[in-house]
């Protein structure tokens, strides 16, 4: 039996986050998106997520105002996250980083690093070097001691092998 999406007996702000962002493929979604995926056939190539279920949380999100459908080159809408997207960063960045803590035994996949001074951001969003409350946009992901390197094929963890700027488009 499937979990509803609503919780209409709540007035909770955490149920209505819920009701936004707790499906699990929405939040690999939002993930890829603040690591610069846009277009359609990356994040469905990426996550292995069914078109259908990807065309449906793609349209929710545009519709609740966290991501915006933009047109991109070659005739292709993309999607990008609006304000209301990037106020979900510090989220996903704890949730990786709690997800670092316990799963990852080799370490993180995955560091972020401050553009500015190039310290490592803390979970909470500091840099390590300059104590600077950093950015999103600020923020460059590099390759962790738990990084395996690209499965054969994908493109666009072979593009994040590198170190890459967060919000920065994939090519």
């Amino acid at each position: 039996m499937a979990l509803p999406r609503e919780y209409p007996g709540q007035s909770c702000a955490m149920a209505r986050a819920l009701e936004i962002v707790g499906e699990r493929w929405t939040l690999l979604i939002l993930r890829d998106a603040f690591f610069g995926v846009r277009r359609f056939s990356d994040f469905s190539r990426h996550l292995g997520v069914p078109r259908a279920v990807l065309t449906e949380r793609l349209e929710f999100l545009v519709a609740e105002g966290v991501l915006d459908r933009v047109p991109g080159p070659r005739g292709r809408d993309e999607y990008v996250l609006t304000d209301k997207g990037m106020g979900l960063w510090p989220v996903l960045r704890a949730l990786g980083a709690w997800g670092d803590e316990h799963y990852s035994p080799a370490g993180p996949r995955r560091t972020f690093h401050h553009e500015g001074c190039g310290g490592r951001v803390a979970p909470g969003g500091h840099c390590a070097g300059c104590d600077a409350q950093v950015p999103v946009a600020a923020t460059v992901l590099v390759p962790g001691p738990g990084y395996e390197g690209p499965a054969e094929g994908d493109t666009i963890s072979a593009a994040l092998s590198e170190p890459h700027r967060l919000l920065e488009p994939l090519p």
